[in-house]
């Protein structure tokens, strides 16, 4: 198997995609054939391509089945670095980027999350046909997925005062209210100013933002500062 990171995956997968853009899902049973018209299942199906694909072209890399990060490891030799996160979605982003409890408390320890690849990809099923058709894919950091919103630092999901999971931007659109974070630093202030005002983490904030930058530096032997939100939000105005 030959290392391949995550750009040269992603131009790999492009190439691809240019040549046939489309594909269905069937399933057999007792001598009968469907082809499945529920796009539910595509996500899914999807990474399991990816993971097929992936071997066919000799790419080192390992398909986790478990519901934990990453979807893969661009390496069968470490599972610290080369995390691949697949999001597929249809219509608008409507996927979680990660559950908010789970990635505040990874970034403290498992520094290498915060610099995970997201491979996005956008399709649309016709209904009639079932036949799947990729029109966009997109590989990213988490920053460049993420935006503030009008009631939190970062945009999640929340119900009944309570944050579930982090949510994600339409990055590709001109047409939203807030645009996307300019780096890690931006969105990892903006993720600190939310863990102390929340009143479930707020105990962890006294400490968060220097454990993070803290297992960062030692881990990357780089510099890590995290701004305050205070002194950056004029940067993410409502637009």
């Amino acid at each position: 198997m030959a290392k391949y990171n995550a750009t040269d995956v992603f131009n790999l997968l492009k190439q691809q995609l240019n040549n046939n853009n489309q594909g269905e899902i069937s399933f057999k049973l007792s001598n009968f054939n469907i082809t499945v018209q529920q796009n539910n299942v595509v996500g899914n199906i999807l990474e399991e391509w990816l993971d097929k694909w992936m071997t066919k072209n000799n790419i080192d890399h390992i398909y986790n089945h478990s519901q934990s990060s990453p979807d893969f490891w661009l390496s069968s030799t470490t599972t610290n670095d080369d995390w691949l996160e697949i999001k597929s979605f249809t219509g608008s982003p409507n996927f979680d980027i990660g559950n908010f409890m789970s990635y505040i408390s990874d970034a403290m320890d498992k520094p290498w999350k915060l610099q995970s690849n997201y491979l996005l990809i956008e399709y649309k099923m016709d209904m009639g046909t079932g036949v799947i058709t990729i029109n966009n894919v997109w590989l990213k950091k988490v920053w460049e997925i993420s935006c503030p919103s009008a009631k939190w630092a970062v945009k999640v999901q929340y119900k009944k005062n309570v944050i579930y999971n982090l949510r994600p931007a339409t990055w590709y659109s001109p047409n939203t209210d807030y645009d996307t974070f300019k780096s890690l630093e931006d969105f990892l202030s903006a993720l600190d100013y939310v863990i102390k005002i929340y009143p479930s983490t707020a105990a962890m904030g006294l400490t968060w933002k220097l454990k993070v930058e803290t297992a960062y530096n030692a881990y990357y032997k780089k510099t890590l500062s995290i701004p305050l939100w205070q002194n950056i939000v004029q940067n993410y105005p409502k637009k």
